[in-house]
């Protein structure tokens, strides 16, 4: 009868120790890539006012797509998911009216669209819009804002904008230039967007809100405290409050 003989396993060869430049290149590659994410892929925001409400509220978090909303002109391959702004679409966007500052609005109009207002309901190419996320009307009722652009403009509006309304006139209807967007917020009665300060251009497009990540009860009049005091202040008050205050059922809820 043949002896049996045991297999001894080979003593496993220990890994070698990572070097400090390893570890250093590593780390580097990470934070590389989380910049190339948020500076083109995905960036954070937050609400700073009403004028989308109720879709979205001031202090929501929202993590907006800048990919697919690129310009055609830094379209780069068949990999990247570039489509056109449409009607309906919510994005971000710098303000033409105010260097730096980003702006929200839903899309109404685009180029070669013509737009006009009766009692607060949009007409586009002659046809009454079903706006379902609108958020009604509830007070005074405002000749310019909601008979726009028949009505001429209130001291409201951007200087530049009352020659540029005259530009673009055809008849009743406001005509969406080339190039161009018309956006308005959901709460019709205290946003200030196009029928104020004109249209969006396609280069000031920043991107598409995706989803709200976190959401946290905000005074309406937050984003006016700039000075550094205020804001530490306001640090705190997160920090103290972030579980009473954050907004739970908001979280994960997709932007439409």
């Amino acid at each position: 009868m043949l002896p049996l003989f045991k297999k001894t396993a080979k003593p496993k060869e220990p890994r070698p120790k990572e070097t400090l430049p390893e570890s250093i290149a590593g780390i580097a590659s990470v934070l590389v890539s989380g910049l190339f994410i948020i500076t083109f892929i995905v960036q954070a925001f937050e609400i700073p006012s009403r004028s989308m409400e109720d879709t979205l509220l001031v202090g929501d978090h929202v993590f907006v797509d800048r990919l697919t909303a690129m310009s055609k002109a830094s379209y780069v391959g068949p990999l990247v998911p570039y489509r056109e702004i449409k009607h309906g679409d919510i994005i971000v966007f710098l303000s033409p009216q105010e260097p730096g500052l980003h702006v929200v609005k839903r899309i109404i109009g685009i180029p070669g669209d013509r737009i006009h207002l009766r009692r607060g309901v949009v007409y586009r190419n002659g046809q009454a819009l079903n706006e379902p996320y609108v958020k009604l009307l509830e007070h005074n009722y405002d000749p310019y804002r909601d008979e726009f652009p028949s009505v001429p403009p209130s001291g409201q509006v951007a200087w530049y904008w009352p020659m540029m309304l005259k530009e673009h006139m055809q008849g009743e209807d406001l005509v969406v230039p080339p190039g161009n967007y018309f956006g308005m917020g959901d709460d019709r009665e205290v946003s200030l967007d196009s029928r104020y300060w004109g249209f969006i251009p396609q280069e000031n497009v920043i991107g598409r809100p995706l989803f709200i990540y976190w959401s946290f009860e905000t005074p309406e009049d937050q984003y006016q405290h700039t000075s550094i005091k205020e804001r530490i202040q306001f640090v705190f008050h997160v920090i103290i409050h972030f579980f009473d205050k954050t907004q739970w059922r908001r979280m994960f809820h997709l932007v439409r």
